[in-house]
This record gives C-alpha cells, sequence and structure tokens, in this order.
C-alpha cells in the first residue's frame, strides 16, 4: 500500500528535533560543572540520570501499553512538549546536582514517547521496506543526539543556557509536525485494553526474544561509546600533545556519522537480509572495541580520527535492524509495546556499561577500560549465531 510521501520525511524531522534533548547535557557537560560546581564525575551521572528516566519511562508506557492504546502521534506530541519543558528547566541559576539529576532524569522519562513511539508510528505505515524506514529514522536520533554538540561549537560566544533553549525549541516543533501532519498508519492495530501480562509475554517467541538480545549487546556498548566520545578525544589529544582538537565538533561528527550508517544499513539490508546485516554491523562494531585501546597509540590524527568516524558509523548501524525484528515478530495489537519494552531493558543496560567505563577510570589511567565495551557485540553476536542455527534446524 503506497504511502503519501509526506509521512517518513515528516517522521524523520519530528524525531531530528525532539531527540536533540538527549545529549542536550553532555553538550554543555564542562560549563555545567563551572557553573554549578559539580565534579567531573558529573558526565557519567547526568547521562545515567536521562537514561534511567527513560528506563523508567517506558517501563510505564509498557505497563500501561499507551503506545497500542493512545494515537500516538498525540503521545509523541505531548511527550515532546513535557521533555522541552524539564529540559529547558537546567537554564535556572539556583540548580544542584541533585535538581538537575531530577530534571535530566525527567527530560529522559518523556523521551520514552518520542523515540519508540516514533518507530511505532513508522511501524504503522510502513510494512514492506521497514528497515529502510527505521534506518532513516535511527538516522535522525543519531543526529538529533551529536546535535548539540554543534550548536555548541556554533554558539561559542553565546551563552552555554543557548543550547539548552535551542534544543527546547526543536523539541516543541518536532511534536507539533508530528501532530499536525501524521495520523494515524494504514496498518495500526488498536490495542483492546490494559494487559500487564504483555511484557513477559512477547519473551515466549524465540525469533523476538534472539532480536531482544542482538540488541541488548548492541546498547551495551552504543551509549557508552557516545557519552564518552569526548573523553576518549581529550585523552588522545592529551597523549599526543601536538594534536589541536576542535571536541565539540568531532564529537558531532563521529556521533552524527553513524546516521550514514543506519540509513546504509538499511538499504543493504534489502539484499542481505535484515539478521545478516545486523550480525556484520555488530561484529565490525565488536572489532571496533576490541581494538579501541591500540588505536591511542596512533601517532597520525587523520588516521586516528578515521578509525573514530568508522566506529561512529558501526557502532549504530544495526539499531534499526534490531528493531525491525522486534517489530516484525511482535503480534501487530502490541508492536508499540513490545519495541517500548526492548528499548527500556536495553536502555538498563547502557546504565551499568556507562557507569563500568566511568568507575574504571577512577581506578586507572589505562585505555584498555575500553576493552570492556566489547563484552555487549561479543554476546549479541552469540544470541544471533543462536537465532541462525534455530532458522536452519
Amino acid at each position: 500500500m503506497p504511502q503519501p510521501k509526506h509521512i517518513l520525511p515528516i517522521i524523520v524531522v519530528s524525531q531530528f528535533c525532539c531527540t536533540s534533548l538527549w545529549f542536550a547535557g553532555n553538550g554543555v557537560m564542562s560549563e555545567l560543572v563551572a557553573q554549578f560546581n559539580l565534579l567531573n564525575s558529573a558526565i557519567a551521572h547526568l547521562t545515567s540520570a536521562v537514561q534511567f528516566g527513560f528506563i523508567c519511562g517506558t517501563l510505564v508506557f509498557a505497563i500501561l501499553t499507551i503506545a497500542d492504546r493512545y494515537a500516538p502521534s498525540k503521545v509523541f506530541f505531548a511527550s515532546a512538549s513535557l521533555g522541552a519543558l524539564f529540559n529547558i528547566g537546567v537554564v535556572w541559576d539556583g540548580h544542584g546536582l541533585t535538581s538537575i539529576l531530577i530534571l535530566r532524569f525527567m527530560t529522559g522519562f518523556f523521551l520514552a514517547g518520542i523515540y519508540p513511539v516514533g518507530m511505532k508510528i513508522a511501524a504503522d505505515y510502513f510494512d514492506k521496506g521497514l528497515g529502510r524506514s527505521l534506518g532513516y529514522l535511527v538516522g535522525a536520533l543519531v543526529l538529533g543526539t551529536a546535535f548539540p554538540h554543534l550548536i555548541k561549537d556554533l554558539t561559542t560566544s553565546l551563552p552555554w543556557k543557548t543550547v539548552l533553549i535551542a534544543t527546547s525549541g526543536l523539541a516543541v516543533i518536532g511534536g507539533i509536525l508530528m501532530i499536525s501532519l501524521v495520523p494515524n498508519g494504514p496498518y495500526r492495530k488498536s490495542s483492546q485494553g490494559l494487559d500487564t501480562s504483555i511484557f513477559l509475554a512477547v519473551f515466549k517467541n524465540h525469533n523476538f526474544r534472539s532480536a531482544a538480545f542482538g540488541y541488548f549487546g548492541h546498547m551495551w556498548e552504543l551509549y557508552a561509546f557516545w557519552a564518552f566520545t569526548p573523553v576518549i578525544l581529550s585523552a588522545y589529544a592529551q597523549s599526543h600533545p601536538q594534536m589541536e582538537f576542535n571536541i565539540p565538533l568531532l564529537s558531532f561528527f563521529i556521533i552524527g556519522i553513524g546516521s550514514l550508517g543506519c540509513v546504509m544499513g538499511g538499504y543493504i539490508s534489502e539484499k542481505m537480509g535484515v539478521q545478516k546485516t545486523a550480525r556484520v554491523a555488530l561484529l565490525l562494531s565488536f572489532l571496533c572495541c576490541f581494538v579501541s585501546p591500540f588505536a591511542f597509540e596512533i601517532n597520525n590524527p587523520t588516521i586516528f580520527l578515521t578509525f573514530m568516524l568508522f566506529w561512529g558509523i558501526v557502532v549504530i548501524a544495526d539499531s534499526p535492524l534490531f528493531s525491525t525484528l522486534v517489530a516484525q515478530n511482535a503480534s501487530p495489537d502490541i508492536k508499540g509495546t513490545a519495541l517500548t519494552i526492548v528499548n527500556c531493558i536495553g536502555f538498563s543496560i547502557t546504565i551499568v556499561s556507562i557507569q563500568l567505563i566511568n568507575s574504571l577510570r577512577d581506578a586507572t589511567d589505562s585505555n584498555l577500560i575500553y576493552l570492556s565495551l566489547a563484552i555487549g557485540p561479543l554476546l549479541g553476536l552469540l544470541a544471533l549465531k543462536d537465532a541462525a542455527k534455530s532458522s536452519v534446524e
């Protein structure tokens, strides 16, 4: 069934605008530390606060099956508006660490009504070519996540609060676009009511479970890599004093280039198959984790940055593919809830990996700590291998 040509671009633009809320705090992290006298460890705590808020939000949305019981565009708009409100609240001058953590937590909570609900909306419109469509959608998430770093670089002469005001404004615009221009999709099947058993029932499907476990392995690495990209760049610059890095701009490019990986992965999956393409991307990402400690020894910034850009591509390329597999192996009437459940668990895992890297940084100066990022992709590859064996049998 052909869909109006404006639908996918509107969903993509809305997703980009609204997910700029995600790393808005990271984009001004050094200013927050200085302004509110925070410790340097605040980078992990503030990032984890957003992740924990997202986890709690997805848990509530999943248990109440909100994305399947109510018009998803309305849920998206309400979540975008409230997320923008809590995001801009950080600009108040009287904050301490606790109040900032609460605001970042609430921003993350309402991102639960943006990211998985955006995927649900796409799945309601696109049956065939879902992998390609979600490639564009997750690509928008990646650009939105990276965008605060670019705003920071472009507004160096302006107050740090500009980044938070700009991202909140974008989120409101994204919500308005979605509710105004994207009605319920033709493949949407409304849930008949509250069913709390769904949270566990979805994992009885072996193919769903394998796709979910592959996604969990991918998530172990993804947000820790994004959160510590500026730290990795700073560490390399310090060990090679002759190098001069524009860390906010480079962070934007390294994170943002992942959008290209998402789109490329979507197109490649139409020829190679979704599961096989996801497996290849996850393998490449695993290899990047494995060799990352040795990249610090490269005395050539071009080669080092090329490696980081490649890692930025493959670290996210499998994300829309796993979401496609999850959506394809879930019943149509609980598709939105299934995506939300998997997001909930996946983002719970990100807190563990982010805090692990942070603790290892406190314990040692060795760059070998980034080897721990390989644990997730390795376990994800094993889950996908099990799924491949099952399909052959």
